[in-house]
């Protein structure tokens, strides 16, 4: 297929390759929507199988860019960039290659953070472009927006347990967190503090030591979807919800940070079939786009904004999941008709 057919498959308005001979930086920018405002979205560093995989990871991700950002009711669209791993050696160099691409899209793209990625590098894209936010507080900024989508998955698990129709606590329940990043420790920490029992994996030896620091018990990280839990909780890579998993797993509810967590979407309709109640991920981790986006208000930086707009992802999960049950769809779908219908009422 054709990059037209794939950017035409999701509408999406522009797909720009980037590379810079002189630091071997090779980058891709997806553009999806710029309805609501400017493309916001993280620059993911990853090893791709081949250029094929990163393009239709960066398409994924940009569309889910667009809904997150509408959900949410924030002024910017989608856009995402994906550099393909290994980054230059020169940090700088390679920071500021891709900078000057970005700042070339004359603000119809702005960038922050994502895998791979730190408040630091955002500083050295600032040195050549304005157009990237999630600047340390003391720049600022924002900050790190991985406490911010933290928060807003624990918000969004309040409501799935209310969906569900279990009580509202998290004490005593027993939760499996897959990917122990940035976003997923900080959720570890946060349901270990409010009295749940974790089991955690990821595929980094590292990030797995401060899980278990944090007290949770370490899990093989291919097999924690079929442990025995009341919320799993995929905040690693995407597509980790497929048939085959699906059929494996031992919840009653999926609630996590991961991106693109169904591997197709006839999966959500599986795991509606199956009972399990679904917190649509461009729905429950906005948290982080929610802060970052919050740079480019005309007042500056707001943190208690952001505290409100990050709690109002549970009233948001509230509605999706009365209008799922009410008119027996699934969460997700009622999710992206939510997000286009606020998309196209911008068009008008």
């Amino acid at each position: 297929m054709s990059v037209f057919s794939q950017m035409a498959a999701a509408g999406h308005e522009q797909v720009c390759h980037i590379s810079d001979a002189a630091t071997g930086l090779r980058a891709i920018v997806a553009m999806h929507s710029s309805v609501l405002g400017p493309g916001l979205g993280g620059v993911r560093i990853r090893a791709y199988e081949d250029e094929q995989a990163a393009l239709v990871d960066v398409l994924r991700l940009s569309e889910a860019m667009s809904y997150k950002a509408a959900c949410a009711g924030l002024r910017c669209g989608g856009a995402k960039a994906v550099v393909l791993a290994p980054f230059p050696r020169d940090r700088e160099a390679g920071m500021h290659a891709l900078g000057r691409a970005i700042d070339g899209l004359a603000g119809r793209y702005v960038a922050t953070e994502d895998m791979g990625m730190s408040e630091s590098d955002i500083a050295l894209l600032n040195e050549v472009t304005p157009h990237a936010v999630g600047r340390s507080l003391e720049a600022g900024g924002s900050g790190d927006p991985s406490p911010h989508t933290a928060d807003g998955v624990i918000a969004g698990m309040r409501a799935a347990l209310r969906a569900a129709e279990r009580p509202i606590e998290f004490a005593g329940l027993r939760v499996a967190v897959q990917g122990c990043g940035h976003v997923g420790l900080a959720i570890v920490e946060r349901l270990i503090a409010a009295g749940a029992e974790v089991i955690a994996s990821d595929i980094d030896d590292q990030a797995c030591e401060g899980a278990a620091a944090a007290g949770a018990q370490i899990v093989d990280n291919d097999r924690i979807h079929a442990e025995s839990v009341d919320i799993f909780a995929p905040s690693g890579v995407g597509a980790i919800l497929d048939e085959s998993r699906i059929a494996e797993l031992k919840c009653a509810i999926v609630a996590g940070a991961a991106n693109n967590q169904l591997a197709t979407p006839e999966d959500g309709m599986r795991l509606a079939e199956r009972g399990i109640v679904y917190a649509p991920d461009y729905v429950i981790n906005a948290g982080g786009l929610i802060n970052v986006s919050d740079e480019l208000d005309s007042e500056g930086y707001n943190a208690e904004r952001v505290r409100f707009r990050v709690a109002s992802i549970e009233t948001t999960l509230d509605e999706i999941f009365e209008q799922a049950k009410a008119q027996r769809r699934p969460p997700e779908s009622v999710a992206l008709d939510m997000a286009k219908k606020r998309i196209e009422a911008g068009e008008r």
